[in-house]
């Protein structure tokens, strides 16, 4: 139970992490970021913590722990009439969360495919609106078929035994790469203590929930495995049957039709000729009113 305790708890705080997604569309990300983290992470913190001392303080101990439901007891017992305020305020949150999620993961799996991880159709972006709907309608897709779960703490720690999982192996690859490339440019720089400490945290996670619930972590362990054999065959591998490659252009093409998206530099060398174009405009306009004045 210790280790759903935590698994719980950090995937209530882990809004931080999905900050990390989005530096793109930051105008200046070196300041923004941080900022973003240090002033939300001590608000969400303050409210989670006095939301939960509100209801160890009027809903008793015994009804605490036979209900699934603290917040409606809690609205019942508080407001009366007004209990209702409790789950609408439950599911105003629930929307936020995902909306912010869809945003963050959105831009993920948009990164993913522009690198060559993900059919091509991902990384593409909508003519007018210039927001990347393949992306996000791909996170969409994949969110319901994950919800296929009945029991969510149990999805919960299949979440988060990959999540941890990888973060301790990216945390390890950035240390390695501070070791053997310390040339590199490095916008955000700590202390090598903190990846040190936040690392061995991941680990002692990772392994305790083995420990604690192999099932559920032997499950998580699995569906990440099963990404192994999709890149390899496809991701990994050059030569792919010609088959294979006519059928994704068509259906690449089709789909584009479809969604009215293109490929993201399509767009960014129309909008620079657009600029030089306007910019040259200007410098004619001035040309000609200095020689109407000469």
């Amino acid at each position: 139970m210790i280790a759903l305790a935590f698994y719980n708890g950090l995937f209530a705080y882990g809004g931080w992490n999905n900050l990390n997604f989005i530096t793109e569309e930051l105008q200046n990300p070196h300041r923004d970021l941080p900022c973003a983290i240090i002033i939300a992470m001590p608000v969400v913190t303050a409210i989670y913590v006095l939301a939960n001392v509100a209801y160890f303080a009027v809903v008793p101990i015994k009804e605490f722990l036979s209900s699934d439901t603290t917040g409606l007891l809690f609205g019942n017992k508080m407001f009366g009439i007004m209990a209702w305020i409790i789950p609408v305020s439950v599911s105003l949150s629930c929307f936020g969360s995902v909306n912010g999620l869809l945003f963050t993961s959105g831009r993920l799996f948009f990164v993913g495919a522009r690198r060559g991880d993900l059919p091509v159709l991902v990384s593409m972006i909508h003519v007018k609106n210039h927001t990347p709907s393949p992306s996000l309608l791909f996170t969409c897709l994949t969110s319901l078929i994950i919800l296929c779960v009945k029991d969510v703490f149990a999805l919960i720690s299949f979440f988060s035994f990959g999540m941890w999982l990888w973060v301790a192996v990216s945390i390890t690859g950035m240390m390695y790469l501070r070791w053997k490339k310390p040339e590199l440019k490095r916008p955000f720089k700590l202390a090598l203590v903190v990846p040190v400490i936040f690392t061995l945290c991941c680990i002692f996670i990772v392994v305790l929930s083995f420990v604690e619930a192999p099932e559920h972590s032997g499950y998580g362990l699995l569906i990440n495995a099963l990404g192994i054999p999709v890149y390899l065959l496809f991701i990994y591998r050059k030569n792919r049957p010609k088959t294979y490659i006519d059928f994704m252009e068509k259906a690449t093409i089709s789909l584009q039709k479809l969604m009215f998206v293109v490929a993201q530099e399509t767009l960014v060398g129309e909008e620079e000729t657009r600029k030089q174009l306007m910019s040259d405009d200007r410098q004619n306009q001035v040309l000609e009113s200095e020689i109407e004045n000469t």
